[in-house]
């Protein structure tokens, strides 16, 4: 009886199961993005409904603020890409 020792994947092998993480945090990242579109718009009909109106600039910098602090310059892009998903303009 010989022992076999445990086999370590190879690069290609590896670089797979990466891509495939990664793909699953694109999928929850999807997801997400059309909850928080689904809650944004929500929010801006309440705020019509009410006389408001459709957006509160006060409330967009803090967003942009917070994924600035999170992400640096490429975060805050991010952030202006969503809010302008929000508003229904991409």
């Amino acid at each position: 009886m010989t022992a076999t020792l445990p086999t370590t994947p190879t690069a290609d092998e590896r670089i797979a199961e990466l891509r495939g993480q990664i793909d699953q945090c694109d999928a929850e990242i999807i997801a997400l993005v059309h909850r928080r579109l689904a809650v944004s718009q929500e929010i801006g009909e309440l705020r019509r409904a009410t006389g408001g109106t459709r957006l509160s600039l006060a409330r967009e910098k803090q967003v942009l603020a917070r994924f600035s602090a999170a992400l640096g310059g490429d975060g805050a892009a991010l952030g202006m890409l969503l809010l302008r998903q929000g508003r229904g303009r991409l």
